[in-house]
């Protein structure tokens, strides 16, 4: 059965309000590359229960659009990173394609994270982006990311941070998450490399897989959320973890015009 693909006019229309941003503002890059990571999550009380911290499964779709509670975003006129379900070697398995492309497959949550909050997930990439850099905005690309969403309490933020807060609540007409968490395969960097993103400090990454050398293999991971939280926000969360708001899938070679493939299990979230 030939997987269809999802498409950026099925989510909604927030992203067109980040048009109204002028490109000249000094906020404007960052605020664009922020916005897309995290436009699908910001989700009000009213559209996702407190109780909803079941993920999905993409093991029990059929080929084809990922299941409707997973989100696609994109920014406005990018190519759009491919996400279906497909069958491989006997397993249902979620496929993310980035052709010169930017996209986010975003699954919204309201989940309390406690001291071992743990997310699992198993991914393999078959193609890595290959002038990908994600230390620069010039090659801030990845064949596969999965990333988590904290609503951090925004008015502990500097100034300058609140401001681009603000300004993209303003544009987009929703709440948007304070913190992104990002784990990377990437294609260079050392495995256990933690770094801000060369766009904005609400996204920190942390290098989990790295290089050709498990191409075409599955690998399975278990994150303790807490740990990883403190590492890469510990300057401004008080030993405290915010609420996880919502996870996403993500890939994109739109900045390097590289190309990605990448395959996704199930994502699991465990208190």
């Amino acid at each position: 059965m030939t997987a269809h693909t999802l498409h950026p006019s099925r989510p909604g229309a927030s992203l067109a309000a980040a048009l109204a941003v002028p490109l000249a503002s000094p906020l404007a890059a960052p605020l664009v590359v922020f916005l897309a990571a995290c436009m699908a999550c910001a989700v009000t009380p009213t559209q996702a229960r407190a109780d909803e911290v079941a993920i999905k499964s993409f093991s029990s779709a059929a080929p084809g659009e990922p299941p409707a509670v997973w989100k696609f975003a994109t920014l406005p006129n990018k190519v759009a990173t491919r996400f279906s379900i497909v069958d491989l070697a006997g397993a249902r398995v979620l496929k993310v394609e980035a052709d010169e492309s930017y996209g986010n497959l975003v699954h919204a949550l309201h989940a309390k994270a406690g001291d071992h909050t743990v997310l699992t997930w198993r991914w393999r990439v078959d193609r890595l982006v290959e002038n990908a850099d994600i230390k620069t905005r010039a090659g801030d690309d990845a064949a596969a990311k999965m990333c988590v969403f904290f609503a951090f309490d925004a008015a502990k933020l500097p100034f300058g941070e609140r401001a681009r807060l603000t300004l993209a609540n303003s544009a987009t007409g929703e709440s948007v998450p304070t913190e992104t968490l990002c784990y990377v395969w990437d294609n260079k960097l050392p495995i256990d490399t933690g770094l801000v993103n060369a766009f904005t400090k609400r996204i920190r990454f942390i290098v989990l897989q790295s290089g050709s050398g498990k191409l075409g293999q599955w690998v399975a991971e278990k994150r303790d959320l807490s740990a990883d939280y403190q590492r890469m926000f510990g300057d401004e969360s008080e030993g405290k973890i915010p609420e996880i708001v919502g996870v996403a899938v993500s890939a994109d070679a739109d900045n390097t015009h590289g190309h990605g493939l990448a395959y996704f299990g199930d994502v699991a979230l465990a208190p």
